[in-house]
Parts: C-alpha cells; sequence; structure tokens
C-alpha cells in the first residue's frame, strides 16, 4: 500500500517533467530522451497517460489506507496507530513530489517571481513578474528571457498578485538565497507543506470534538487525489491556507479565541478567504444560547483581532496593504466550475440576443456580486441565528460557510476545495455524504492535468478524458471496489457522545 503509493508519486513527477510548463534554461532540458519526447506530441501524450497512471496508483493505494485505517486488516485498528500510519504514508507519497515542478498549474513560477519582486524592492502589489524582464521582451515560449520569468504563464504576466503578505515574504526570503526558479518552486511548495502539517495536527484534534475516526479524518484530508493533485504536486498557496484554517480552530478551543482569531488573521494573510474561519472562532467562544447582542460583540471582537493580524503582518514585512487593490485580479478570468460566472454569462448571452443593449458582461458581475453577498450572508446567519458553545456547530459553521464561497465564487479551481475536507471529514457523516465526499475528493484529483493550460489541446483532453474515465469505474464501481468503499463510509466511531460546549475564553 505504502509503496503503490510513493510509485505513484514516483510515475506523477516523472510524467510531469514532460507535460509541465519548464523554464527554457534549466538543464533538465538538455536531458535528451527528455527533450525528445517533450518536442514530440506522442510523447507528451504518452507522459499525460504516465501523469494520469501515477494518479490512479496514488488513488487507489489511499482507498486502501482509508480501509484499513477504518476496520484493520483485522476488523480492529488502533486510532493513535492509524494516525501514525496516515501520517507516514502522507510523507512517503509527498517525498516525490516536492523535487517537481509546478503540476497542472503555472501558479508555482508567478509566486517565484513574486518573491523575487519582492527581494529587489518591487511590490508584487504594484507590479507584475513581467518587471523582472528587460522591457523589450515577449513573454512567448520560443522567446529566451530571464530564467526567472521564463515559465510565467503570460496571462499572468502583468498583473499584480491578490496574495496576502506570508506566501509573499517567505517567498523573498527564499529569493534572497537563490535565483534558480526551480530551487524557488521547491522552497514555496515547502512552505505549502507547513499548511500540511498543520492539517495533520489538527484534523485529529477536530475528529476529537464529533467522535469521528481520528485515523480516517486524517486520510480524508492528508492523502487524498484531491490533496496530492491540487495540494503537493499543484502547488497552491490554499494549502498553507487551510492548515491555518484548522489551526486556528483548534487553538480557539486550546489557548482562547483571542489567540484563534490571530492565526485566522495570518490565514487571511496567505489569501483572504482564509479569514473565514472567524465564524467558527466566534460560534464556538460563545457560551450556549449567546443573545443576539453578546454575538454581535465578539463577532466584532473577533474581525478586529483578525483584521489588525493581517495589517500587522502587512506593516512588519514591510509589504503594505497593497494586496487589497489586486483582490479583482483572479475574475480577470472566467472558469468552467464557477456557477455564479456560468448563470451570469447565460444571461449576458440571452441580453445579447434579445438586443437589450447592456453590457456585454454586466449579469456575470451582477451575479457574481450577488453570490459572495449569499456566501458572506450564510456565515453571517451562522454566527447572528445559528448554535453557539458547541464545537460541533463551530465545525460545521466553518463547512457550511466556506462551501458556500467555494459554490459560489465568482472564480473557482479545483484547489478551491481544498477548503472543504478538513471541516468536512472530521465531522459524524451519514453514509451517502461520506460516499459522496470520497467519491468528489478521488474524482478532483484525476481530473487535475485537465486544467485550463490544456485549452485547444484535442489530443490530450481527448486522451485525459479517457483515462479518467477508465480509472473512475475502476477504482469505485467494480466488486472490491464498492466493498472497499462500503467499509469506508460505514460507521466508524463508537456511540455518539455529547458535545462538550467550550467555555468562553477571554
Amino acid at each position: 500500500m505504502i509503496t503503490r503509493g510513493l510509485l505513484g508519486g514516483v510515475l506523477v513527477l516523472l510524467g510531469g517533467l514532460v507535460t509541465a510548463t519548464l523554464p527554457a534554461s534549466t538543464p533538465v532540458l538538455n536531458i535528451g530522451p527528455l527533450d525528445v519526447l517533450r518536442g514530440l506530441e506522442v510523447g507528451r501524450m504518452a507522459g499525460l497517460v504516465v501523469v494520469l497512471a501515477g494518479l490512479g496508483l496514488l488513488a487507489h493505494a489511499w482507498l486502501r489506507l482509508c480501509r484499513t485505517v477504518a476496520v484493520g486488516d483485522r476488523d480492529t485498528v488502533d486510532p493513535a496507530e492509524g494516525v501514525a500510519l496516515v501520517r507516514f504514508a502522507t510523507a512517503a507519497w509527498c517525498a516525490p513530489l516536492v523535487l517537481a515542478p509546478p503540476l497542472f498549474s503555472r501558479d508555482g513560477w508567478s509566486y517565484a517571481a513574486q518573491g523575487m519582486l519582492a527581494r529587489v524592492g518591487l511590490s508584487p502589489y504594484d507590479w507584475g513578474p513581467g518587471a523582472l524582464a528587460p522591457a523589450d521582451f515577449i513573454p512567448w515560449p520560443w522567446i529566451t528571457g530571464p530564467p526567472i520569468v521564463q515559465a510565467v504563464d503570460p496571462l499572468w504576466w502583468d498583473t499584480a498578485t491578490p496574495y496576502g503578505p506570508v506566501p509573499v515574504f517567505f517567498g523573498a526570503l527564499a529569493a534572497d538565497t537563490t535565483g534558480n526558479p526551480w530551487m524557488l518552486v521547491i522552497a514555496h511548495r515547502c512552505i505549502a507543506l507547513v499548511g500540511l502539517a498543520l492539517l495533520a495536527w489538527a484534523v485529529p484534534r477536530l475528529a476529537g470534538w464529533t467522535g469521528a475516526n481520528p485515523a480516517v479524518a486524517s486520510a480524508l484530508v492528508l492523502v487524498s487525489p484531491l490533496m496530492m493533485a491540487n495540494g503537493v504536486a499543484g502547488l497552491h498557496n490554499d494549502l498553507l491556507m487551510v492548515g491555518l484554517m484548522a489551526a486556528a480552530l483548534v487553538i480557539a478551543v486550546e489557548r482562547g479565541w483571542v489567540w484563534g482569531a490571530m492565526l485566522a488573521g495570518v490565514a487571511a494573510g496567505v489569501k483572504v478567504p482564509g479569514g473565514l474561519v472567524a465564524v467558527g472562532i466566534v460560534v464556538v467562544s460563545l457560551p450556549a444560547g449567546a443573545a443576539l447582542l453578546p454575538r454581535v460583540r465578539r463577532l466584532g471582537a473577533v474581525a478586529a483581532v483578525s483584521v489588525g493580524t493581517l495589517v500587522g503582518l502587512g506593516l512588519v514585512t514591510g509589504l503594505g496593504a497593497g494586496w487589497v487593490r489586486a483582490l479583482t485580479v483572479p475574475g480577470e478570468v472566467n472558469t468552467p466550475l464557477s456557477a455564479t460566472t456560468l448563470v451570469g454569462g447565460v444571461l449576458d448571452w440571452g441580453a445579447l440576443h434579445l438586443g437589450l443593449g447592456t453590457d456585454p458582461a454586466m449579469f456575470r458581475d451582477l451575479v457574481r456580486a450577488v453570490g459572495l453577498l449569499v456566501a458572506l450572508g450564510v456565515g453571517a446567519w451562522l454566527v447572528l441565528r445559528g448554535q453557539t458553545g458547541s464545537r460541533t456547530a463551530a465545525l460545521s459553521a466553518v463547512a457550511f460557510t466556506t462551501a458556500a464561497f467555494v459554490l459560489l465564487s465568482p472564480v473557482v479551481h479545483l484547489w478551491y476545495f481544498l477548503m472543504l475536507p478538513p471541516f468536512l471529514a472530521t465531522q459524524r457523516l451519514p453514509r451517502h455524504a461520506m460516499g459522496a465526499l470520497v467519491a468528489v475528493s478521488l474524482l478532483l484529483g484525476l481530473v487535475a492535468p485537465l486544467d485550463s493550460s490544456l485549452h485547444g489541446a484535442y489530443y490530450a483532453i481527448v486522451i485525459g478524458a479517457m483515462t479518467v474515465a477508465l480509472l473512475m469505474p475502476v477504482l469505485l464501481l467494480t466488486r472490491v471496489a464498492r466493498e472497499r468503499l462500503a467499509s469506508i463510509v460505514a460507521p466508524l466511531a463508537p456511540a455518539d457522545r455529547p458535545d462538550q460546549p467550550a467555555a468562553s475564553a477571554g
């Protein structure tokens, strides 16, 4: 099981060297067979199949791991031993991917360039990666420029970063030691893996609040195909943000809401949605049945501490709050996973054909704005009208709020879904809900290679889709797979324990 997952990670790494965008100056491209494979369409398609085969092996090993920690080899397993096994699997399966280039997305190369911008004294909130290149440089693959920008997506060439000061500051520290873009990418992946370590610490504690099996919860969060493909291989700041969110909720219970709110501010200092965990911090820090006024006061206090921490991070790092101006940058693209973008696009299409004379994106922008307001409204309602003084209620509040944000966000990428498992898998979910979580985590991991960078690559999309279509039934629908899935989603925890109201920490 561990060996199978490790082999899967190695295959993802090797296939990724063929399919991923790499700086033109990287020495790896001087390897003869690799250069030949990357130069031929059939070679790139073979690399894609190798990546998908690796993800399939990882997914199979993950399902086996989930079953092992759920029922054990002899129908019993100690939860502490199960958690240790999951953590060992996490370290082993991540090891090959640490050295990989950014896979399934080119964001990691942008992170490296943004850290270098801060290192040379240019604010990445005012300048895009293109500022590191000569003024006459054109960002196209066949033109060689400075190594640090050679693999940056031209779409983000002149755009400021919407990320907070935390990843930019650490990126600048890394850039102070090396200018090699691949080494900087490895440094950023190590920063992201801090989030995975925080999840490994926090998830068993969150599961303990509800009586869920901590080993199964850890397996569902730490080593799912969703996490391996989008969090680790894809190298996205969302992983660090989610780890800080989970830790903030635990800290709020174990050390007091002030410390939790500060950590929520740090999570927002990675990406603004990290601050949504403040909803759970408010809920868990209030006494049961709190009246409206104490709720409002606690919400204001938590928000003040979190925002103050966020502002303080900008001052301490010297990066300021310029990222606020760049929060609209992700909205420059339309993603098919965004429900509000799709609905708004349909309305704009209808308005165009009806000759209403509206702006081309008027309804898209309107529906996006309404979606965000609804998501924020869900969080506000849970704080002001929902159950308080309960750790289970706090978990549910964060789960509902983050789910509303992901579903109604103006832009939704696969890695946005990383926000959900830590707050879903740690609850006592019904069978169908647990089964859906397993299936969705599997699917969102397997389809990661079919990202937007394949737009227009007809053969890659067809071959990738066919491979995923073959893998999914084997992993979920065969007799052995159904038995394994049934053992995972069966009631796993001992008899329900009464939820312990959290004391209102000063």
